[in-house]
């Protein structure tokens, strides 16, 4: 078995190996565009439409109908790099209006387990229409709009959501509808003009008359020299509630906040001086021609509709300002990061010509206003925020566990603490870990982590689910300490269940039928050829080898808790059933999980159960004892096979079990008489 475990550890090297060239593969196929059809119907329009492919910064396409864009679609796949559960890619075609609304959501392609768990392709492609009519605008949305996983299918749906909303949000800010960088819409600090010139959130820039004098020299009308500000500028972005609202107050900032469009960012400028930052000819013209926003290479001047008049402020310790502006800053100008205002002062000369003078003013809102990024949190971290209680109790009994295996010794020296403590713990595991929790692992997900690590393994598709990843990590150390029976003698909740109705049937005097160990032997055939099978299945067709999976009871038993169409429940019945006569029925001849653990187990580090030299030569009573035959005719313990329930440990121990320690206590009478 040895030989057979490295052969399969090479394969799967080989495997990953020429995981490059699947990767180069998918990306010669690269991503199917929209048709037209589909084009219309994500942006909420009538056909005929226009798409037009964009390659730079956030790839997609932009949907055209006439001569404007009416919708932005961007892939999961493309954009997000989405990968679902079984490790194939996920495919989801989002639609945002202009606005910053998902029009439209599309499910192109999954390879996700979903039919093993009772859920159609309409379920999982109802839930992402779901997404339509989502708000992208409101900060931070995580979203409580946004629709909940499936229950049954939570890593699966949560792959898909994830992926929705990062590419809806990353799609948004390539094409300017959001900002790259959150900013913080809702906390409030209360600061007076000094602390808010302290912390960052205005600029300023000041020319004297001096100053002015000299640079406008020429001037048919001259700027006198001496005391004063010929200009003196502040500015900062009203949005954060410590800017706006201190500088504003509350009624006020309301005012102006509320006035802002989809996108739209609040620029206060400020003045005090002999020139004005404005002028007047915006009145006439429309336009604040004085003025020029800059940000890499976007330039903008505030128009008369961007603008709204601000009388004075409500800080009682700020200058008396001359001049209050309040401009709506266009999506094209990311507030999150720093831009230029030039404010240009001009003057005629006597020869007709023009002398300028430019005054820069650089703002940028300080770092603690700034929100790391405007992208939901990923979703595995809610969901674990959501679900600590469940997992902090299955670290809790993850801890007993393995006290339990350390401690095996001194438990098994006292048989009644040690049977009753293992039916307490199976019926934990039945009800609490499967039941409720429903903590039950399965070959799918074993297939699921074999496809992973070929097409890129991502731990945030295994950390969806807090139960299932808490217990395959344990599972993982601890098939290097004790083997396979970590899981499959203590925490797997159908094994448990097995073992709980065996109990019973002996309690009822149910007799027990022993399989000779020639035709025992051979029937291990089975569940490994179930393993080998299923997962070279899954490499042809995922969907058919989750059909295959359907050997496994434990969605029908743990999973659906036995709601289930007739011909699964009689399938449940029969394993159960035929495990009142031989106790772990399933586990020994059928399970193909099992026998997936089983390979790696070998590869298991110590040997914690004891065995004699009379073992298997002088007494055969653990052999005819063991729940699933893993004793064999010589003594031996096959890891493969152990369940690791101690029932041989406890009769080695047991003095009135054990003929060796029988015999030690009658030849110790002896001596003492």
């Amino acid at each position: 078995m040895r030989a057979l475990a490295l052969i399969l550890l090479a394969f799967l090297i080989s495997l990953r190996v020429a995981a490059a060239d699947v990767g180069a593969l998918v990306a010669e196929r690269g991503i199917m565009p929209p048709t037209q059809a589909q084009a219309a119907e994500l942006a909420g329009v009538s056909a005929p439409v226009h798409i037009r492919r964009i390659d730079a910064g956030v790839p997609g396409w932009d949907v055209v109908r006439d001569r404007q864009v009416v919708a932005y679609i961007g892939s999961t796949r493309e954009i997000a790099g989405s990968v679902g559960y079984s490790g194939l890619p996920l495919d989801v075609l989002i639609a945002i209006t202009p606005s910053g609304r998902i029009s439209g959501a599309q499910l192109v392609q999954h390879n996700e387990p979903i039919l093993t768990l009772g859920i159609s392709d309409e379920d999982i492609a109802a839930y992402v229409s779901g997404f339509e009519g989502l708000e992208l605008s409101v900060p931070n949305a995580a979203t409580p709009d946004a629709p909940d996983v499936i229950s049954r299918a939570t890593v699966s749906t949560g792959v898909i959501r994830d992926g929705i909303l990062r590419t809806a949000r990353t799609l948004a800010a390539g094409r300017g509808i959001l900002a790259s960088q959150g900013i913080d819409r809702l906390t409030f600090t209360p600061l007076d003009w000094a602390g808010l010139i302290d912390m960052g959130a205005l600029a300023e820039a000041r020319v004297t008359m001096d100053e002015a004098a000299l640079a406008l020299a020429g001037a048919k009308v001259p700027v006198p020299p001496g005391a004063g500000d010929f200009l003196h500028l502040w500015a900062g972005i009203l949005d954060p509630p410590t800017i706006g609202q201190n500088l504003l107050g509350q009624k006020e900032f309301t005012r102006v906040v509320g006035a802002l469009g989809s996108g739209e960012a609040a620029l206060i400028v400020m003045s005090m001086g002999m020139q004005s930052h404005r002028g007047t000819d915006w009145r006439q013209s429309g336009l604040f021609d004085r003025m020029t926003i800059v940000q890499g290479d976007t330039r903008w001047q505030p128009t008369a509709e961007s603008y709204q008049m601000v009388r004075r402020l409500a800080l009682p310790n700020a200058p008396a300002m001359k001049e209050i502006s309040v401009f709506a800053l266009p999506a094209t100008i990311d507030p999150s990061r720093p831009f230029t205002i030039d404010v240009q002062s001009r003057r005629p000369t006597v020869k007709g010509r023009t002398v300028t003078m430019d005054t820069h003013l650089s703002v940028a809102l300080p770092q603690a206003l700034l929100t790391a990024t405007m992208s939901p949190e990923p979703l595995w971290k809610l969901i674990w925020a959501e679900k600590w209680v469940q997992a902090v109790m299955v670290v809790v009994m993850l801890v007993a566990l393995t006290a339990i295996l350390f401690a095996q010794e001194w438990i098994t020296r006292r048989p009644a603490l040690w049977r009753t403590g293992r039916l307490i713990f199976l019926t934990g595991s039945f009800l609490f870990l499967g039941i409720g929790l429903n903590g039950q692992l399965s070959i799918v997900q074993v297939v699921a982590f074999v496809h992973s690590l070929l097409t890129g393994f991502r731990w945030e598709t295994f950390l969806i689910e807090p139960v299932i990843f808490l217990l395959w990590s344990f599972v993982a150390l601890g098939l290097l300490f004790w083997g396979r029976g970590v899981y499959c003698g203590w925490l797997c909740p159908f094994g448990a269940l097995q073992e709980l109705t065996n109990a019973v049937a002996v309690r009822l005097g149910v007799r027990q039928i022993t399989v000779p160990q020639a035709l025992h032997e051979r029937l291990w055939v089975i569940k490994y050829t179930l393993f080998v099978g299923i997962l070279a299945l899954s490499f042809y067709s995922m969907q058919d080898a989750l059909v295959v999976a359907e050997v496994e009871p434990f969605k029908t038993a743990i999973s659906l808790r036995f709601v289930r169409a007739w011909p699964f429940l009689l399938f449940v019945a029969a394993i159960l059933g035929a495990g009142f006569f031989i106790e772990r029925f399933y586990c020994r001849y059928l399970c193909p999980l099992g026998a997936g653990l089983a390979i790696p187990a070998k590869l298991k580090i110590f040997d914690w159960l004891k065995r004699r030299p009379q073992c298997g030569r002088e007494c055969r009573m653990c052999e005819t004892k063991c729940t699933v035959g893993a004793i064999d005719a010589i003594g031996r313990i096959n890891v493969n096979e152990c369940v690791l329930c101690l029932r041989c440990q406890v009769i080695m121990n047991d003095s009135t079990l054990c003929p060796v320690l029988k015999r030690r206590a009658r030849a110790m009478d002896g001596v003492q008489q």
